[in-house]
């Protein structure tokens, strides 16, 4: 099973969004809510080689990206293979 992580903030529709596709594909993921660990937005920041915005998504330590590229990959039919490993 993958390793997924996510970067969030409150009111953010595409960290929702992002959340429930991953949720549609019965993934567990660790949520980081920068609004409840302030202290994380410079790691996210770094981890994405400085991009500031969320949702912030890793799969295996890879920087997947935000929600349009989780969605584009889903639609070409590559998110599953990145889940299962």
């Amino acid at each position: 099973m993958s390793k997924i992580e996510i970067y969030t903030s409150p009111f953010c529709g595409y960290c929702y969004a992002a959340k429930n596709l991953l949720r549609e594909k019965n993934t567990l993921f660790t949520e980081i809510d920068l609004s409840l660990s302030p202290e994380k937005r410079q790691e996210m920041i770094n981890r994405s080689f400085g991009v500031y915005t969320v949702p912030q998504i890793f799969i295996n330590e890879i920087h997947i990206g935000g929600y349009n590229e989780i969605a584009a990959l889903e639609q070409i039919g590559r998110l599953d293979a990145l889940l299962q490993k």
